[in-house]
Formats: C-alpha cells, structure tokens, sequence
C-alpha cells in the first residue's frame, strides 16, 4: 500500500514512524510539507521522500492522509478537486465533516474521518474512525491499518459521533493532564515537594490506567475493590459525589461535544477561510 500524507506536522510524523516500526518501507510512504526544515526533519528520521506540495508522483498512492491544521483544509485541498479517483482519503481533522471535505475535493466520497487522541504520539493513542458509505471493506481496512501504527481503533456508525468522540477521547488526555494536574496541586498542599507530588500523581494515574485495561473488571468493579467501607478512600470518594464530580465531568462532555458541533458549522462554510 503506497500511502501520501498532505501536512508532516507531529501526528503525520508519528504515524509515518509507527508504520515503519509496523514493517512499512519508507519508499510506499509521502509527504507534502511545506516547512523545509520540516520537511528536512522527516527525511532524515524515516528515509521518506518529501515535497512542498502533492505532485503527481505523490498523488500515485493508494491512500491520502489529511494532516493539516482545520483552518486551512480547505485552501490545502484547492489544488486536488478533481485530481483524485481510486484513493481513500483519511482526515485526522477536527471538527471537519465528509460532505465539506468530499466538496472541496470536486466531489470525491471515498471519505474516511477519524480522531486520534495525542498519545498517539508515542503509540498509546486511541483512534475513533467513521467511513463514507462508498469506502468499501478493503478501504475501510487501509484506514485502520494506518491508525492503528499508533494505537487501538474503534468504528463508529455514525458520522454525528464523531463529535462526541472528540469530546472524550479527542479531548480527553487534558483532562487526564488536569487530573494529575490536581493530584500534584494537592500532594503539595499536604507537604511534598513538586518533583515527589508529580511522581507520585503520574505513577498512580499510570498503574491505574494499566489496571484497568488489563482487567476484565470494569472500572466500577475495581472502584470498590479499592474502597473499604469507611476508610480513606471512601471519605475521598464521598467528598467527590458531594461536589458533583460525574455530573461535572458528563457537562464537561456535552461541552466539548457541543463545541465541536460549531466548529464544524464554522469550518464547513465556503466563506470561512
């Protein structure tokens, strides 16, 4: 599978790195970046050709990933409406929807759109994907393929999830960040200096995560299994339910989601750039 990225910004460079570590040659893979030193960076750490702008050559792959920043997605695709046929077309774009995608492209639908998550940046990240309806099942599976260099995949029906993937997973290492963020805050406040809080923090957040992951408990199961009635950890948990903790964190959620649904409202429009 011969596979063109159209920007070579950190995540275009992590799955262009996770696909080498998955056995792919440098040779099958593209780039257009327009930074040179950019461009310099990613032929010396993969091998990769690179080029300022898709040319025919680069355009001669099997699928073409859209790693360019939401704001400037529809002037970067300009110059392709109507230069594209066989391949499948995966944007990593927030907020940006198919049918603003397929237009700015002359019409093309073989349309995948998908959310990685910034862990995917050392190979922990987890992608949500929805495909056009004209992506066939070969198609579908180059998608995946690609994302899956850099992490676990989940399908979804539904184009209009897509926000709501962003909300959580998208989003959702910052709140995993604020978390330890809090964690910290407090160790300090009871004494530690930053650098123990911090390990302290990360190491629980870590090793929990883990946990939770290797088990085939859910979360909730392992919740109780850490708080004996009437101990510290209840006290702690009690504090929390008080303070409206879950409903906090579902509001969080819609606002994320919500916020999304606007910026692809924004984003889509002809006259946004």
């Amino acid at each position: 599978m011969k596979i063109s990225f159209l920007g070579g910004g950190n995540m275009a460079a992590a799955l262009v790195g996770g696909l080498i570590a998955k056995g792919f040659a440098a040779v099958d893979l593209q780039v257009a970046e327009l930074s040179p030193e950019g461009r310099a960076s990613l032929e010396a750490r993969f091998g990769v050709r690179t080029v300022a702008a898709l040319d025919d050559a680069a355009l001669d792959c099997d699928l073409l990933l859209l790693a360019v920043k939401p704001q400037q997605m529809r002037q970067a695709l300009a110059p392709l409406a109507g230069r594209l046929s066989r391949q499948v077309v995966v944007s990593i774009a927030a907020g940006l929807r198919m049918a603003d995608l397929a237009r700015w492209l002359g019409g093309h639908r073989r349309l995948v759109r998908c959310m990685p998550s910034t862990p995917a940046l050392i190979g922990a990240g987890v992608t949500g994907l929805c495909a056009d309806p004209s992506v066939d099942e070969a198609g579908r599976t180059a998608a995946e393929t690609v994302l899956a260099a850099v992490g676990d995949t989940v399908w979804l029906a539904d184009e209009g999830q897509m926000d709501a993937v962003t909300a959580l997973s998208g989003s959702g290492p910052a709140y995993v960040f604020h978390f330890i963020e809090a964690l910290e805050a407090g160790g300090v406040e009871m004494g530690f200096d930053s650098a123990t809080a911090r390990r302290l923090a990360i190491g629980t957040v870590l090793g929990a995560a883990r946990l939770a992951a290797e088990s085939p408990e859910p979360p909730a199961v392992l919740r109780e299994r850490v708080t004996s009635k009437g101990g510290t950890t209840e006290a702690a948990l009690k504090l929390m339910a008080a303070d409206g903790f879950l409903p906090l964190v579902a509001r969080a959620l819609r606002a994320a989601e919500a916020r999304g649904r606007e910026l692809g409202d924004q984003l889509g429009r002809d006259d946004a750039a």
